[in-house]
């Protein structure tokens, strides 16, 4: 019968679905694709390809493609699917915009486990979204400057003229020591971070070598070459910079392989935090669901029905004896529940409150 339906299932799907293994294959044929399209057009049909920069665009490259990999296979679990599809409806919620600033901008969500772990993640953050901001245009042909005789830089965005500067002006100067300056942020937090964990307690009994302090290193390593490169090109005259220049560049290129498999992946999937908040925040406001057991409100309907449906996709059944979803009960109630299975005594249906039923965190 299973069969059956299958094969009615596949004869009812587009043609083009059976050229793939499974769907995630399918869209991780169409990501690369579209990649593909975007540096063609960026490149202007690859005519405008600095070779000096060519070792950046193939780590790019995969770094994206990589990116798209996790990303992809991450959206595929039930509840990643769940907050994706119902967290974009809401995306014209009208807290979206002080949410997306406090998550994404001020990082206020990190404030409030103080000041000194707030400055650091603003300076790691900021340093690599801004570094990326300027090297992928710069990498895929996106921007360039082009230099007139009187001593004036264009600015160059996808084949036009956006901006003409002079060569010794401050929107120049800041062009050129974006990174530098970038690279200064990154320094800076790190090495914050790397403090706080050698200092604090609690960091160094989690902390692993590889999945901790590798990502740092790296992005430490990354920051302190590009600025030797600026140091050799300003006090040395260009000594030393085409060695410099390579170790910079394999540094880089390592880094961007490296980091949709890491602890840095953080970085470019914060964005579905947006989502995420306005799932709980748009479900907190509806009906609760009133526990089976105590009758307290806890949840929303909606958000009971979800984890319930992600858990039978799972094949994961929490049927209690009374026949009740245990998804369908208060934590309180839930907790009692389980001690209830050691000790054979119904203490879910003891009226008493816990101590700290209603603390948070």
């Amino acid at each position: 019968m299973q069969a059956k339906a299958a094969a009615v299932q596949k004869k009812q799907s587009p043609a083009y679905n059976n050229a793939f293994a499974s769907k995630f294959a399918k869209s991780m044929f169409l990501s690369v694709l579209g990649l593909a399209i975007l540096t063609f057009i960026g490149t202007r049909m690859f005519t405008h390809v600095d070779l000096n920069l060519y070792g950046y665009m193939v780590g790019t490259i995969v770094f994206i493609g990589g990116f798209f990999y996790r990303f992809i296979a991450w959206g595929e679990r039930p509840p990643t699917k769940i907050i994706i599809k119902k967290g974009i409806k809401l995306i014209f919620r009208k807290s979206t915009p002080k949410t997306s600033v406090e998550h994404l901008g001020t990082y206020n969500f990190i404030w409030n486990r103080g000041i000194y772990r707030w400055t650091q993640h603003v300076l790691i953050g900021w340093g690599c979204i801004l570094s990326c901001l300027v090297t992928f245009p710069l990498v895929f042909g996106w921007m360039y400057f082009t230099m007139d005789e009187n001593g004036y830089y264009n600015i160059i965005a996808l084949g036009m003229q956006i901006m003409t500067v002079r060569a010794d002006g401050i929107i120049a100067n800041l062009s050129y020591n974006a990174l530098n300056i970038t690279a200064v942020m990154v320094i800076s937090g790190v090495c914050m971070a790397l403090y706080r964990r050698v200092k604090n307690f609690q960091a160094k009994a989690e902390q692993k070598f590889i999945y901790d302090l590798m990502p740092l290193y790296m992005l430490l390593f990354v920051s302190i070459t590009g600025l030797l490169l600026t140091f050799m090109n300003i006090f040395l005259h260009g000594a030393g910079q085409p060695v410099m220049s390579m170790i910079h560049q394999w540094s880089v290129i390592m880094t961007l392989i490296y980091l949709p498999f890491g602890k840095l992946a953080h970085i470019p999937f914060r964005p579905m935090s947006v989502l995420a908040r306005n799932y709980r925040e748009h479900y907190t406001e509806k009906e609760a669901k009133q526990c089976k057991v105590c009758g307290a409100g806890f949840v929303s309907v909606e958000q009971s029905q979800d984890v319930i449906h992600v858990l039978d996709v799972n094949d994961i059944h929490f049927k209690t004896i009374e026949g009740h979803h245990l998804a369908e009960m208060c934590l309180p109630c839930r907790r009692k529940y389980r001690i209830a299975q050691f000790s054979g005594f119904p203490t879910h249906e003891v009226k008493v409150k816990e101590a700290n039923q209603n603390a948070k965190g």
